[in-house]
């Protein structure tokens, strides 16, 4: 399911944030502390099917080290930000935190994350078989304060069956945005039912959609937007206007009824096209169990809008009293090849080479179709997703808001252009 942000608490919470500190005593084996009992707590957000694998890593991971016991927490995404910001407000983190792009920087600017380049020179996580360029997606500055779990990259999934009942023609992979806007009304027509899914999560895509003309939602200093021509936030809102009025779009108040993946319009065949992140695939197929296929967003520009990121990330925090362990389950959890058959590209592509070589002769047909279309992706833009810059947050939640409101026909295209620009251009300035 596609994340649906919550800012609530955690922007007024950030600003009274208070880091741990703490020594570094780095071991090379948790045996290394004899038979003392370890606890490690370990958070993360994600469905049931996530919840229950990872479960099954943590007990690969308990009988390989013993003397380390794992104490999940885990909940979905909304959920997940709400009960970590007190956790972070008192200083009583987990050790180890599943981390997004969007959150990295006010963490760890607030003191609260480890870097985890010492636990790489010391060889405690071992990235021998893991490009640079990929680590460099968890990077603030110099500092490693988030190990990427996988990478993934903007697509479609399409159930080919409902699509070709509908339409006589199966999209390119070079299609347009207004290939795009005729299949989904033309399915709408034949089907009456929606051509694609609300694109609700419009920092997403509607980055994707500026990538494409070679533009940012942000600029390099990230103290502003990263584009000039409001044009290009007109015609992006106003496509989804157009879909809107004759059915083909969902209106914001039923896309606000999803919740869970099984509410998904996909996964009830309410639409054939699916917004989505590749890693997602997986859950949107299990909750079908339905055939289901995957394809690039429309173009033109997409060698430039389609770049990978770390699905996910893995941060160790500062209050932790457990970090040679909490680095240990990391280095687990990225290299180790039972645990990845378990895994099984979920949190994204494996960074490892090492992993995916082992892994790869037992994947299924699904499997290795989103592993080609990210390494197809990686092979053709290099480039690597970094962490969004101070007030991202805020500025994320600002585009939501205002999407709402245009989708709602409270304002238009033009108007919430103008008042993007305003509010988003001010929260920057101030917080960089």
């Amino acid at each position: 399911m596609m994340k649906r942000l919550m800012i609530s608490t955690l922007s007024l919470v950030l600003v009274i944030f208070t880091g741990g500190c703490g020594n570094l005593n780095i071991l090379n084996s948790a045996e290394s502390k004899g038979k003392e009992e370890i606890t490690l707590k370990i958070a993360w957000w994600g469905e049931q099917p996530r919840h229950d694998y990872t479960m099954e890593v943590i007990e690969l991971f308990e009988n390989k080290y013993p003397n380390i016991k794992v104490d999940p927490i885990y909940s979905n995404w909304d959920d997940y930000w709400k009960r970590l910001a007190p956790m972070a407000a008192g200083n009583k983190l987990p050790d180890i935190i599943q981390m997004d792009l969007l959150y990295l920087r006010p963490y760890s600017d607030n003191n609260l994350l480890e870097d985890l380049s010492p636990y790489i020179k010391q060889d405690v996580i071992k990235t021998d078989s893991i490009s640079t360029g990929i680590l460099s997606g968890g990077k603030i500055g110099k500092n490693l304060y988030g190990f990427p779990l996988g990478i993934n990259a903007p697509a479609i999934i399409i159930d080919r069956p409902l699509l070709s009942s509908a339409v006589d023609r199966y999209p390119n992979p070079d299609w347009s945005w207004s290939d795009f806007e005729e299949i989904s009304l033309q399915v709408h027509k034949e089907k009456q039912i929606y051509g694609t899914n609300g694109m609700k999560s419009p920092d997403v895509f509607f980055s994707y959609y500026l990538r494409t003309k070679g533009m940012n939602l942000y600029n390099k200093t990230g103290t502003g937007l990263g584009y000039e021509d409001d044009q290009l936030f007109i015609d992006y809102f106003e496509m989804q206007l157009r879909m809107l009025e004759k059915g083909a779009f969902p209106r914001a108040d039923v896309t606000e009824q999803i919740n869970r993946i099984e509410d998904e319009l996909i996964v009830n065949q309410q639409t054939p096209m699916q917004w989505a992140y590749s890693n997602q695939y997986f859950g949107f197929l299990e909750a079908s169990n339905r055939k289901l296929e995957l394809i690039p967003p429309p173009g033109p520009g997409q060698e430039l809008g389609l770049t990978v990121k770390p699905s996910m990330l893995f941060s160790m925090t500062k209050s932790s009293k457990n970090k040679e362990a909490a680095a240990l389950f990391i280095n687990f959890f990225v290299n180790d090849i039972q645990a990845n058959k378990v895994i099984r590209g979920e949190r994204g592509v494996p960074i490892s080479s090492n992993v995916v070589e082992k892994i790869e002769q037992e994947l299924s047909e699904n499997q290795r179709m989103v592993f080609d279309y990210v390494n197809n992706v990686k092979n053709s833009n290099s480039s690597v997703e970094k962490a969004d810059p101070l007030g991202g947050i805020e500025v994320v939640k600002v585009l939501q808001d205002i999407s709402e409101q245009i989708l709602f026909k409270k304002v238009t295209p033009h108007e919430g252009a103008q008042i993007f620009r305003t509010e988003a251009n001010k929260i920057l300035s101030k917080k960089n």
